[in-house]
């Protein structure tokens, strides 16, 4: 068995326990990290880019990382970043159903994102199904992107991705010369 199927197994009980018992954890402290710097830098763009900016900062990170690792034709570690992706959007169900009660604690401001969000938009009564909704959303991706990286953990065939120039890793530069076999 490969190694990185053997570094799945553990990854295997984490999504399971996102999909049925999600809590906050360590993970969420970097998504909150990337949370607060998307309302800095959307800020500027005016008053629901700011809002909206929070979200779409932690959501930026997994999937910039993911179009990373596809450019460079190393589908297992895109899966696992679209494990990650699928974690934030736990993250955002979680703070997008608590928009109406608003019992979470808040970071830096006093003002639930998606409790102005949805307000503004006349949604607020409906934050805790459509948060539901996120959630299942997420779980599905959570499945099929562990699925996808043990399907690919014994694969070395490059990814192709509509859109998406492959670049080589780094073992595989340009102009380097392998060996095509050693008699």
């Amino acid at each position: 068995m490969s190694a990185k199927r053997l570094l799945l197994a553990p990854v295997l009980g984490y999504v399971l326990w996102l999909v049925m018992a999600y809590d906050y954890h360590f993970l969420d402290g970097v998504n909150l990290l990337f949370h607060e710097a998307g309302h800095v830098f959307l800020g500027f763009f005016g008053e629901t880019l700011h809002f909206l900016g929070g979200t779409l900062g932690q959501l930026f990170f997994p999937i910039a990382c993911g179009v990373h690792f596809l450019q460079r034709q190393q589908r297992f570690e895109g899966w696992l970043m679209g494990i990650w992706l699928a974690e934030s959007l736990m993250y955002t169900a979680r703070y997008l159903g608590d928009a109406r009660d608003q019992i979470l604690p808040l970071v830096g401001g006093h003002i639930h994102d998606w409790g102005f969000l949805l307000g503004r938009w006349g949604l607020i009564d409906q934050c805790e199904a459509i948060a539901a909704a996120l959630h299942v959303l997420a779980s599905a991706l959570a499945v099929a992107c562990w699925v996808g990286a043990w399907r690919s953990a014994g694969t070395e065939s490059p990814v192709v991705v509509p859109g998406i120039q492959a670049r080589p890793a780094n073992h595989e530069r340009p102009g380097s010369h392998r060996p095509s076999s050693l008699t």
